[in-house]
């Protein structure tokens, strides 16, 4: 049946409807216009008219009938007046217009004297940087025209600058990290520390925008968020920088906040994490929030190098956690097992597009490889002669994209140097979390990020940087360890809402062989790991 067209009154309906409104608007503004002065005699009338009554309910009543006297004489004489009546008549017009005026103050057209000081401060600093001898029109130079170097600036409630467009010669190599930085640097001094500012480097007009952000939010609990299969919140970060916003619940109230979202599966270009920072910057928060969002759709493995810390027993022995390892010969047997898993899905799932069938059910569930620490583990490995435990992720970190393998790695700053070649070489979703230098942040991302970093890390804050993307501030939501005593009641109550129940058959299996590749394991160990513990 062949389609039809849409009426033109449905296909282009939005159009006309678009410009009767823009009409309709403009014939508003300019009946205003005209009709101003009488507006003004109105508005004029009425406010006579207001204070007429107010002087008749304050005088007395024994003073009322003088009063009407003395009103009545004044008009008969004025109506006996040659022309009385029209100078009368002129005279209330006059008051009524004076009355009726607009007393609203205007605003400012401009700074203030304390802001114009704070403006040519900031450009008598750039002077030596953005001038040079040979200029014959410095567009910089000591006692010149700040206007037009700034010509935008926007200033917050403590008089101090929230948003500043600065332009600068075209001779300043601006495509120079190092000269950006010194910039940077010197309007951050300049303009207030202790807050975070996001510089905008436009090359092609030359011009520098420094913006001041805003603090993101820290009451953002663990909670289900809406996002589909194969995406995981990592957290939250400017509204600016991404164009999707998630509904989130803060007790009774919602609202809408920017999510940061890492997409897995077989389709992702970054389908692992390596996820850096110093001790108590929220790194096992990281690694529990996204345990709880990964086992809504498959199973996790837990690897903590950290030993004996118990950031993860509460995931011990729930329904999707396959193993909790914290011992080096548990560490050992769960990750050899995941590397033969994920042989025996790539190699199930070969077969099955040979013989022309989809791919077997138990291929398609996720699996999620979470280590926290590794090279604490690969140190423990050396000293006793054992197998590095990262030399086993070479398999999934390679093959995990196809197999429906998802590794994430956390590894405090003074470790990074353990990790090995196919774990830098294939975590291209990268996040730094707490205090960090350039240089480190450099070194994690790829990229320096643009914005500079607060002066108190709350925990959970950083940056986060998914493949070749933009650099974008994040703060992690809050997923503390529910059993720790320090833990707030609401963030406890939280996270103990989103766990699995507890698995029935958690303590009857014992964990599988490394050769038996298609069973499952669970959170018990196998007699080394108890051995050892």
């Amino acid at each position: 049946m062949a389609r039809r067209p849409l009426p033109r009154i449905l296909s282009n309906g939005s159009a006309h409807i678009a410009r009767s409104r823009e009409l309709a608007r403009t014939a508003a503004d300019s009946a205003t216009d005209v009709l101003q002065p009488l507006i003004t005699v109105t508005r004029g009338l009425r406010r006579l008219a207001g204070v007429g009554q107010r002087k008749w309910i304050e005088t007395p009543k024994d003073r009322r009938g003088p009063l009407l006297f003395l009103v009545a004489s004044v008009i008969l004489v004025v109506a006996l007046v040659p022309y009385g009546p029209l100078l009368a008549a002129i005279t209330l017009m006059a008051a009524a217009a004076w009355y009726g005026r607009d007393r609203t103050p205007p605003a400012p057209t401009g700074p203030d004297e304390a802001q114009v000081t704070r403006l040519r401060s900031l450009y008598e600093a750039l002077v030596p940087y953005f001038s040079v001898p040979e200029d014959p029109a410095p567009l910089y130079a000591h006692g010149g025209d700040w206007d037009k170097a700034f010509p935008a600036h926007e200033f917050d409630d403590d008089g101090r600058v929230s948003r500043l467009l600065v332009r600068y010669p075209a001779y300043f190599t601006d495509g120079e990290a190092v000269s950006r930085a010194r910039i940077e640097q010197l309007l951050q001094a300049k303009s207030g520390r202790g807050r975070e500012y996001h510089f905008a480097w436009e090359q092609e007009g030359n011009e520098l925008t420094v913006t001041v952000l805003a603090p993101l939010p820290t009451d953002i609990c663990a909670q289900r968020f809406v996002t589909a299969p194969g995406e995981t919140v990592l957290g939250f970060t400017d509204p600016a920088d991404v164009q999707r916003t998630l509904p989130l619940g803060f007790g009774e109230t919602q609202r809408d906040v920017p999510p940061v979202v890492w997409r897995t599966g077989a389709r992702s270009t970054e389908p692992h994490l390596l996820a850096a920072g110093e001790p108590g910057s929220g790194l096992s928060t990281l690694v529990r929030s996204i345990a709880l969002q990964a086992l809504q759709y498959g199973d996790v493995v837990v690897v903590d190098g950290g030993g004996g810390t118990g950031e993860y027993a509460c995931l011990t022995g729930r329904d999707g956690v396959l193993a909790v390892e914290s011992g080096l010969a548990g560490a050992l047997a769960s990750l050899e097992w995941a590397a033969h898993e994920t042989e025996r899905r790539l190699l199930s799932a070969n077969h099955a597009r040979q013989a022309g069938h989809p791919a077997p059910e138990d291929t398609k569930n996720p699996l999620w490889i979470l280590l926290d620490r590794p090279g604490a583990l690969g140190h423990l490995a050396a000293a006793d002669g054992h197998r590095d435990p990262q030399d086993l992720l070479e398999v999934p970190l390679r093959h995990g994209r196809a197999a429906g393998v998802t590794v994430v790695v956390a590894e405090q700053f003074d470790s990074l140097d353990s990790l090995g070649e196919a774990v830098l070489q294939h975590t291209r979703a990268r996040v730094v979390l707490g205090p960090a230098s350039p240089p480190q942040l450099a070194a994690v991302l790829g990229a320096p990020p643009h914005t500079t970093p607060p002066q108190h890390v709350p925990p959970g804050r950083g940056y986060a940087r998914l493949g070749a993307g933009p650099v974008l501030r994040l703060q992690v939501p809050a997923t503390p360890d529910p059993f720790d005593d320090a833990t707030n009641e609401t963030q406890r109550r939280a996270v103990l809402d989103l766990l699995p129940d507890r698995s029935a058959s958690a303590e009857a299996e014992p964990l599988p062989a490394p050769a038996e590749a298609g069973s499952r394991p669970v959170a018990a160990a196998a007699e080394p790991a108890a051995a050892e513990g």
